[in-house]
Protein backbone atom coordinates (compact mmCIF):
# COMPACT_ATOMS: atom_id res chain seq x y z
CA UNK A 1 0.00 0.00 0.00
CA UNK A 2 1.23 3.58 -0.76
CA UNK A 3 1.97 5.64 1.73
CA UNK A 4 1.64 9.33 1.27
CA UNK A 5 2.88 12.20 3.62
CA UNK A 6 1.49 15.97 3.58
CA UNK A 7 4.35 18.38 3.59
CA UNK A 8 2.71 21.37 4.93
CA UNK A 9 -0.74 21.45 6.62
CA UNK A 10 -2.37 24.82 5.74
CA UNK A 11 -4.94 25.65 3.24
CA UNK A 12 -4.41 23.24 0.42
CA UNK A 13 -2.86 20.72 3.02
CA UNK A 14 -5.93 20.72 5.04
CA UNK A 15 -8.13 20.64 1.44
CA UNK A 16 -6.23 17.03 0.76
CA UNK A 17 -7.68 15.20 4.05
CA UNK A 18 -11.15 14.26 2.53
CA UNK A 19 -10.14 11.99 0.27
CA UNK A 20 -8.11 9.47 2.31
CA UNK A 21 -11.56 7.68 2.73
CA UNK A 22 -11.66 6.84 -0.94
CA UNK A 23 -8.19 5.00 -0.98
CA UNK A 24 -9.06 1.96 0.87
CA UNK A 25 -6.16 -0.49 0.54
CA UNK A 26 -4.62 1.20 -2.23
CA UNK A 27 -3.21 4.22 -0.25
CA UNK A 28 -2.80 5.51 3.33
CA UNK A 29 -2.05 9.06 5.07
CA UNK A 30 1.10 7.89 6.99
CA UNK A 31 2.56 11.11 8.02
CA UNK A 32 1.68 15.08 8.53
CA UNK A 33 4.53 17.34 8.86
CA UNK A 34 4.03 20.95 9.21
CA UNK A 35 6.49 23.95 11.22
CA UNK A 36 3.34 24.85 13.39
CA UNK A 37 3.18 21.18 15.32
CA UNK A 38 -0.50 21.85 16.60
CA UNK A 39 -1.22 22.44 12.94
CA UNK A 40 0.25 19.21 12.10
CA UNK A 41 -1.53 17.14 14.76
CA UNK A 42 -4.76 18.39 13.83
CA UNK A 43 -4.83 16.87 10.52
CA UNK A 44 -2.96 13.80 11.05
CA UNK A 45 -6.07 13.40 14.18
CA UNK A 46 -8.55 13.39 11.10
CA UNK A 47 -6.92 11.19 8.95
CA UNK A 48 -5.72 8.58 11.44
CA UNK A 49 -1.93 9.04 10.84
CA UNK A 50 0.97 7.59 11.70
CA UNK A 51 3.18 10.22 12.55
CA UNK A 52 3.45 13.65 13.28
CA UNK A 53 6.58 15.69 12.64
CA UNK A 54 7.94 19.61 12.13
CA UNK A 55 10.30 18.74 8.99
CA UNK A 56 9.76 16.57 6.52
CA UNK A 57 13.40 15.45 7.01
CA UNK A 58 12.10 12.97 9.90
CA UNK A 59 9.69 11.22 7.88
CA UNK A 60 11.14 10.35 5.03
CA UNK A 61 11.40 6.50 6.19
CA UNK A 62 8.32 6.43 6.49
CA UNK A 63 7.10 7.48 2.93
CA UNK A 64 6.88 6.60 -0.46
CA UNK A 65 4.99 9.53 -1.63
CA UNK A 66 4.25 13.31 -0.34
CA UNK A 67 1.80 16.26 -1.50
CA UNK A 68 3.72 18.73 -0.75
CA UNK A 69 1.88 21.63 -0.28
CA UNK A 70 4.31 24.61 1.15
CA UNK A 71 5.20 28.37 0.38
CA UNK A 72 6.19 28.64 -3.25
CA UNK A 73 9.28 29.38 -2.92
CA UNK A 74 10.38 26.39 -0.86
CA UNK A 75 8.73 24.06 -4.04
CA UNK A 76 11.91 23.47 -5.40
CA UNK A 77 14.16 22.65 -1.83
CA UNK A 78 12.03 20.57 -0.50
CA UNK A 79 10.85 18.91 -3.94
CA UNK A 80 14.41 17.82 -4.93
CA UNK A 81 15.44 16.67 -0.88
CA UNK A 82 12.39 14.29 -1.35
CA UNK A 83 13.45 13.09 -5.12
CA UNK A 84 16.92 12.45 -3.81
CA UNK A 85 15.33 10.69 -1.42
CA UNK A 86 13.31 7.99 -4.22
CA UNK A 87 9.67 9.87 -3.38
CA UNK A 88 6.79 10.61 -5.96
CA UNK A 89 5.70 13.85 -5.66
CA UNK A 90 1.98 15.73 -5.68
CA UNK A 91 3.24 18.84 -6.01
CA UNK A 92 0.99 22.18 -5.44
CA UNK A 93 0.80 24.85 -7.83
CA UNK A 94 2.92 26.38 -9.43
CA UNK A 95 5.69 23.55 -9.81
CA UNK A 96 8.30 25.99 -8.57
CA UNK A 97 8.83 29.76 -8.94
CA UNK A 98 11.65 29.57 -11.78
CA UNK A 99 12.11 28.37 -15.11
CA UNK A 100 15.49 26.75 -13.49
CA UNK A 101 14.14 25.70 -10.75
CA UNK A 102 11.16 24.06 -12.92
CA UNK A 103 13.46 22.13 -14.91
CA UNK A 104 15.85 21.22 -12.26
CA UNK A 105 12.78 19.01 -10.47
CA UNK A 106 11.26 17.76 -13.64
CA UNK A 107 15.00 16.90 -14.52
CA UNK A 108 15.63 14.84 -11.18
CA UNK A 109 12.36 13.40 -11.58
CA UNK A 110 12.78 11.73 -15.11
CA UNK A 111 16.28 10.71 -14.05
CA UNK A 112 14.96 8.86 -10.96
CA UNK A 113 12.11 7.48 -12.43
CA UNK A 114 10.00 9.14 -9.77
CA UNK A 115 6.65 11.00 -10.79
CA UNK A 116 5.90 14.51 -10.63
CA UNK A 117 2.59 15.68 -10.72
CA UNK A 118 1.38 19.25 -10.47
CA UNK A 119 -1.87 19.85 -8.56
CA UNK A 120 -3.82 21.89 -11.23
CA UNK A 121 -7.44 20.50 -9.05
CA UNK A 122 -9.49 22.44 -11.62
CA UNK A 123 -8.62 20.09 -14.29
CA UNK A 124 -10.16 17.19 -12.25
CA UNK A 125 -13.52 19.41 -11.08
CA UNK A 126 -16.31 17.44 -12.34
CA UNK A 127 -17.77 20.88 -14.35
CA UNK A 128 -14.26 21.64 -15.90
CA UNK A 129 -13.84 17.77 -17.13
CA UNK A 130 -17.13 17.88 -18.71
CA UNK A 131 -17.27 21.29 -20.56
CA UNK A 132 -13.94 19.94 -21.79
CA UNK A 133 -15.38 16.67 -23.11
CA UNK A 134 -18.19 18.83 -24.72
CA UNK A 135 -15.93 21.13 -26.78
CA UNK A 136 -13.18 18.69 -27.48
CA UNK A 137 -15.83 16.63 -29.08
CA UNK A 138 -17.42 19.79 -30.76
CA UNK A 139 -20.91 18.80 -29.47
CA UNK A 140 -21.58 22.06 -30.32
CA UNK A 141 -19.53 23.20 -32.76
CA UNK A 142 -16.67 25.17 -32.86
CA UNK A 143 -15.17 27.11 -29.37
CA UNK A 144 -14.23 30.64 -30.80
CA UNK A 145 -13.91 32.58 -26.95
CA UNK A 146 -13.59 30.74 -23.41
CA UNK A 147 -13.55 33.52 -20.77
CA UNK A 148 -12.88 32.34 -17.64
CA UNK A 149 -13.43 34.62 -14.22
CA UNK A 150 -11.75 33.87 -10.43
CA UNK A 151 -13.08 36.75 -8.28
CA UNK A 152 -12.41 36.38 -4.31
CA UNK A 153 -10.55 38.31 -1.33
CA UNK A 154 -7.12 36.46 -0.36
CA UNK A 155 -5.28 38.30 1.89
CA UNK A 156 -2.77 37.26 4.42
CA UNK A 157 -1.59 38.05 7.65
CA UNK A 158 1.12 41.21 7.77
CA UNK A 159 4.13 40.14 6.35
CA UNK A 160 2.85 37.13 4.54
CA UNK A 161 5.14 35.23 2.02
CA UNK A 162 2.07 35.22 -0.48
CA UNK A 163 2.39 39.41 -0.57
CA UNK A 164 5.61 38.97 -2.08
CA UNK A 165 7.18 38.62 -5.32
CA UNK A 166 9.89 36.84 -4.29
CA UNK A 167 8.60 34.15 -1.97
CA UNK A 168 5.28 34.02 -4.19
CA UNK A 169 7.10 34.04 -7.52
CA UNK A 170 4.78 36.89 -9.19
CA UNK A 171 1.33 38.17 -8.18
CA UNK A 172 -1.85 36.83 -8.68
CA UNK A 173 -1.89 35.46 -11.89
CA UNK A 174 1.53 33.12 -11.09
CA UNK A 175 -0.20 32.19 -7.91
CA UNK A 176 -3.78 31.49 -8.84
CA UNK A 177 -4.50 32.23 -12.44
CA UNK A 178 -1.99 29.76 -13.54
CA UNK A 179 -4.69 27.16 -12.97
CA UNK A 180 -6.85 28.75 -15.66
CA UNK A 181 -3.89 29.44 -18.32
CA UNK A 182 -3.55 25.77 -17.83
CA UNK A 183 -6.74 25.31 -18.65
CA UNK A 184 -6.76 27.92 -21.46
CA UNK A 185 -3.81 25.82 -23.49
CA UNK A 186 -5.33 22.60 -23.15
CA UNK A 187 -8.40 23.21 -24.67
CA UNK A 188 -7.50 25.70 -27.12
CA UNK A 189 -4.07 24.42 -28.19
CA UNK A 190 -0.98 26.81 -29.47
CA UNK A 191 -1.27 30.30 -28.43
CA UNK A 192 0.31 33.02 -30.54
CA UNK A 193 -0.09 35.82 -28.52
CA UNK A 194 -1.36 37.58 -25.77
CA UNK A 195 -1.23 40.41 -22.65
CA UNK A 196 -1.40 40.68 -19.18
CA UNK A 197 -2.65 43.64 -17.55
CA UNK A 198 -2.20 43.87 -13.39
CA UNK A 199 -2.55 45.98 -10.97
CA UNK A 200 -2.06 45.87 -7.00
CA UNK A 201 -5.04 48.99 -6.81
CA UNK A 202 -7.56 47.44 -4.52
CA UNK A 203 -5.08 44.91 -3.24
CA UNK A 204 -2.58 47.31 -1.65
CA UNK A 205 -1.26 44.29 0.28
CA UNK A 206 0.75 42.62 -2.87
CA UNK A 207 3.72 43.91 -4.03
CA UNK A 208 2.98 42.01 -7.30
CA UNK A 209 -0.47 42.47 -9.25
CA UNK A 210 -3.28 41.36 -7.03
CA UNK A 211 -5.85 42.07 -9.75
CA UNK A 212 -5.07 40.58 -12.96
CA UNK A 213 -6.96 40.78 -16.81
CA UNK A 214 -4.68 38.19 -19.32
CA UNK A 215 -5.75 37.87 -23.53
CA UNK A 216 -4.61 35.05 -25.32
CA UNK A 217 -4.87 34.51 -29.66
CA UNK A 218 -4.79 30.97 -30.65
CA UNK A 219 -3.23 29.29 -33.84
CA UNK A 220 -6.93 28.58 -34.91
CA UNK A 221 -7.61 32.05 -34.62
CA UNK A 222 -10.05 31.54 -31.36
CA UNK A 223 -9.56 33.70 -28.35
CA UNK A 224 -9.05 33.29 -24.66
CA UNK A 225 -9.69 35.27 -21.09
CA UNK A 226 -8.65 35.38 -18.01
CA UNK A 227 -10.05 37.82 -15.14
CA UNK A 228 -9.25 37.24 -11.94
CA UNK A 229 -8.91 39.39 -8.32
CA UNK A 230 -8.35 38.93 -4.81
CA UNK A 231 -9.58 41.99 -4.34
CA UNK A 232 -13.15 41.09 -4.44
CA UNK A 233 -15.55 42.58 -1.51
CA UNK A 234 -18.23 41.32 -3.54
CA UNK A 235 -19.41 38.90 -6.37
CA UNK A 236 -21.59 37.87 -9.01
CA UNK A 237 -19.65 35.58 -10.69
CA UNK A 238 -17.28 34.33 -8.57
CA UNK A 239 -15.64 30.78 -10.56
CA UNK A 240 -17.10 30.80 -13.77
CA UNK A 241 -16.51 29.86 -17.28
CA UNK A 242 -18.15 31.19 -20.57
CA UNK A 243 -17.61 29.02 -23.71
CA UNK A 244 -18.60 30.69 -26.57
CA UNK A 245 -19.27 27.63 -29.42
CA UNK A 246 -20.66 28.01 -32.79
CA UNK A 247 -23.80 26.39 -31.92
CA UNK A 248 -24.10 27.47 -28.44
CA UNK A 249 -22.42 28.53 -24.63
CA UNK A 250 -21.76 26.79 -22.23
CA UNK A 251 -21.52 28.30 -19.07
CA UNK A 252 -19.52 26.47 -16.18
CA UNK A 253 -21.01 27.98 -12.33
CA UNK A 254 -18.34 26.94 -10.75
CA UNK A 255 -19.26 28.42 -7.60
CA UNK A 256 -22.53 26.83 -7.62
CA UNK A 257 -21.62 23.51 -9.15
CA UNK A 258 -24.14 23.74 -12.47
CA UNK A 259 -22.96 23.26 -15.81
CA UNK A 260 -25.39 25.09 -18.32
CA UNK A 261 -26.40 25.25 -22.22
CA UNK A 262 -27.90 28.56 -23.63
CA UNK A 263 -28.99 28.19 -27.36
CA UNK A 264 -31.33 30.36 -29.56
CA UNK A 265 -32.00 33.72 -29.68
CA UNK A 266 -30.13 36.49 -27.16
CA UNK A 267 -33.03 37.79 -25.69
CA UNK A 268 -33.99 36.28 -22.47
CA UNK A 269 -37.30 35.66 -22.90
CA UNK A 270 -36.51 33.82 -25.90
CA UNK A 271 -33.30 32.10 -25.22
CA UNK A 272 -32.95 28.83 -24.34
CA UNK A 273 -31.07 27.43 -21.14
CA UNK A 274 -30.85 23.87 -20.45
CA UNK A 275 -29.06 21.93 -17.07
CA UNK A 276 -26.31 19.70 -18.12
CA UNK A 277 -24.68 18.64 -15.14
CA UNK A 278 -24.99 19.50 -11.53
CA UNK A 279 -21.93 18.82 -9.17
CA UNK A 280 -21.24 19.14 -5.23
CA UNK A 281 -19.60 22.60 -4.75
CA UNK A 282 -15.79 22.74 -3.97
CA UNK A 283 -12.23 22.17 -5.12
CA UNK A 284 -12.60 18.72 -5.62
CA UNK A 285 -9.08 17.60 -4.50
CA UNK A 286 -9.83 14.31 -4.05
CA UNK A 287 -9.83 13.66 -7.83
CA UNK A 288 -6.35 14.80 -8.39
CA UNK A 289 -5.31 12.77 -5.87
CA UNK A 290 -7.21 9.80 -7.27
CA UNK A 291 -5.44 10.46 -10.52
CA UNK A 292 -2.29 10.60 -8.63
CA UNK A 293 -2.06 7.00 -7.11
CA UNK A 294 -4.33 5.67 -10.58
CA UNK A 295 -1.15 6.74 -12.13
CA UNK A 296 1.24 5.31 -10.02
CA UNK A 297 -0.34 1.94 -9.77
CA UNK A 298 -0.95 1.98 -14.06
CA UNK A 299 2.73 3.33 -14.95
CA UNK A 300 0.99 6.19 -16.84
CA UNK A 301 1.95 9.83 -17.36
CA UNK A 302 -0.18 12.31 -15.21
CA UNK A 303 -2.11 15.07 -16.86
CA UNK A 304 -0.58 17.70 -15.43
CA UNK A 305 2.74 16.80 -14.87
CA UNK A 306 5.77 18.60 -14.59
CA UNK A 307 6.71 19.53 -18.53
CA UNK A 308 2.79 20.11 -19.14
CA UNK A 309 2.78 22.05 -16.25
CA UNK A 310 5.41 24.22 -17.41
CA UNK A 311 4.03 25.17 -20.29
CA UNK A 312 1.35 27.40 -18.90
CA UNK A 313 4.08 29.09 -16.53
CA UNK A 314 6.52 30.02 -19.43
CA UNK A 315 3.53 31.72 -21.33
CA UNK A 316 2.86 33.65 -17.66
CA UNK A 317 6.59 34.62 -17.46
CA UNK A 318 5.87 35.82 -21.47
CA UNK A 319 3.17 37.45 -20.34
CA UNK A 320 5.05 39.84 -17.41
CA UNK A 321 7.95 39.93 -19.68
CA UNK A 322 5.97 41.71 -22.26
CA UNK A 323 3.68 44.11 -19.88
CA UNK A 324 7.11 45.03 -18.47
CA UNK A 325 8.35 46.46 -21.80
CA UNK A 326 4.63 47.73 -23.19
CA UNK A 327 4.19 45.16 -26.28
CA UNK A 328 2.71 42.08 -26.82
CA UNK A 329 4.17 39.06 -25.86
CA UNK A 330 4.73 36.86 -28.90
CA UNK A 331 3.88 32.94 -27.55
CA UNK A 332 4.37 30.90 -30.67
CA UNK A 333 7.47 29.36 -29.37
CA UNK A 334 5.71 28.04 -26.18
Amino acid sequence: MLRIGLIGCGGMGQAHRSVFGKLQGRARFAAAVDPILPRAQAVADLMGCDTVATDYRQVLNDIDAAIVAVPHHLHHPIGMALLRRGKHLLMEKPLANTEEECLALIDAAERAGLMLMVAYCMRFHPIVVEMERLIKARTYGELFQLSIWTEQHTQGEPGSWMHRKETLGGGQLFSHGCHYIDILLAWMGQPVSGTHTGTNFGTPWMEGEGTSNVSLKFANGALGYHFGTWGARGTRLKYSFHAHCTEGMLEGQISRGRLLLHQGALEKEQGGEKLLLEAAVGKHVENELLHFVDCLERGRRPLTDGRRSLRSLRVIWKLYEAEARGVVADLRAI
